[in-house]
């Protein structure tokens, strides 16, 4: 009876520590950073962690959490102002329109955040390719949101579904699945819950209708006007007047560090060693394979500009990423708090002990596991540790599983997901509605067009 009283009173913390969130966000003038740490600590408090434990929780999950993220979202923004300032960001987003065609800017972004984050953590990604959405947008009259949310679903499915990313590459081993068949597998999921996914994120840019200013270091919000889309027919005679940087120098800050960390990520897979594996390691490591990025920009590009005009533009962009930090950092605060209360683990063992279909009992662990940690990995390998024991036991077949796991993590991005608060950070949404329906409602449909697949799959399997 006492452990049942127990885990009622943690899930009771869980929903409480929740709700008061959304109500000081929303309804009063607490800034949120602010909220999610007093979220934290009753939380914490009513799910049954001393009052100590909580305090060392929270200051805890705020310094790892930035530690993980912090210097790559700071050093991304430094590369991305001196991108927007020398004119590669618009050189890269007239490249891109000329490779894929005029119109098409939300698939352009979305196929290249998708092939992106299978070697590269999808918050590292946003980073780096925020440039190109915000030069997209400018030059298209898109909304930078619809153009963004395009890009970061891409980035997030590969994430969750497809290996040598950690978190399916550890479902993989857990499940005892070969690796060749988790990635296609991934693949024949992930790509219909793109297109859908894409297709949303084009209608939100016209609800949330918001475009960089010219200095890029704010947006402007308007309600939208098809006259709004620019003609973009004199493209090219415009952009040989601006006399940009050329395409190679302009997306090598940003390919060369992608380079860099896949071949981080193969010589990790393929467990090689010696110096030269070594050597790949620490070069493909995201913090040097961008500081590199910053490097060849600083030298590459910002030989256009004088030394003053390019601290000026390093310091506009960094002006604009400390709430950012404050915030992905609470953020984690929370998820630690949750994690160590043992929350996490409660609501597993609840979903095991109520008998639903057996197919769904992976995909309702991980999606409690990414609500109440907010790291799709931590939820991929809890769901796929709890599940494997039934996966004889109830003739499920593992592959299966595995993909019914991942379309459970990809659900209910929010205020504990560090990636949550990156993406509102980077595209200027403030206002809470308005993030639940971009990050927050995105992954509600890739999570639940991704089990409608699964569901219809295993019942011809």
């Amino acid at each position: 009876m006492e452990a049942a009283v127990s885990t009622t009173q943690m899930l009771i913390g869980l929903a409480i520590g929740i709700a008061l969130l959304l109500v000081l966000a929303m309804k009063t003038r607490i800034h949120v950073f602010v909220a999610l740490i007093i979220s934290s600590l009753v939380t914490g408090l009513i799910g049954g962690l001393p009052f100590d434990d909580v305090i060392g929780s929270i200051t805890k999950g705020f310094g790892s959490t930035l530690g993980s993220t912090g210097i790559i979202i700071g050093v991304g923004v430094m590369m991305g102002a001196i991108l927007e300032r020398s004119g590669a960001a618009e050189q890269m987003a007239f490249s891109i329109i000329k490779l894929i065609g005029k119109a098409k800017e939300e698939w352009a972004l979305a196929l290249t955040g998708y092939v992106v984050a299978i070697p590269v953590f999808a918050d590292s990604g946003l980073v780096i390719l925020t440039p190109l959405a915000k030069s997209l947008s400018r030059m298209t009259g898109k909304s930078v949101v619809g153009l963004g949310l395009a890009m970061a679903t891409g980035l997030q499915l590969a994430h969750v579904f497809i290996p040598p990313t950690p978190g399916p590459l550890a479902v993989a081993g857990i499940l005892e699945m070969d690796m060749g068949m988790m990635i296609v597998w991934g693949l024949v999921m992930t790509l219909p819950v793109l297109i859908a996914s894409t297709l949303y994120s084009i209608w939100l840019g016209k609800r949330i209708y918001q475009v960089p200013t010219e200095d890029g270091t704010d947006f402007e919000r308007k309600d939208f006007k098809e006259a709004y889309i620019k003609s973009i027919e004199n493209m090219e005679q415009i952009y040989k007047d601006k006399k940009l940087p050329g395409a190679a120098l302009s997306f090598a800050p940003i390919i060369i560090p992608l380079i860099l960390i896949l071949g981080n990520t193969t010589v990790t897979f393929l467990k090689l060693e010696g110096p030269f594996a070594g050597f790949v390691k620490m070069a493909g490591h995201p913090v040097i394979a961008l500081i590199i990025g910053l490097l060849i920009a600083l030298y590459g590009l910002g030989a256009r500009l004088s030394k003053e005009e390019t601290n000026k533009s390093i310091e506009d962009g960094i002006k604009s990423t400390g709430m950012i930090l404050f915030i992905t950092g609470a953020g984690g605060s929370l998820g630690y708090v949750v994690r160590d209360a043992g929350i996490g683990e409660a609501l597993g063992k609840a979903v095991l002990d109520m008998g639903i279909p057996g197919i769904l009992i992976p995909f309702v662990i991980a999606a409690l596991m990414r609500i109440s940690l907010g790291s799709a990995t931590v939820a991929l390998i809890t769901a796929a540790t709890l599940t494997a024991p039934l996966v004889p036991q109830l003739g499920l077949n593992p592959a299966m599983v595995a993909m019914s796991t991942c379309a459970g993590a990809v659900s209910f991005s929010y205020f504990n997901d560090s990636g949550f608060w990156v993406f509102n950070g980077l595209y200027g949404l403030k206002d809470v509605k308005d993030q639940f329906m971009a990050k927050t409602m995105v992954s509600f449909i890739g999570a639940f067009s991704a089990l409608a697949l699964v569901l219809i799959v295993n019942a011809f399997m």
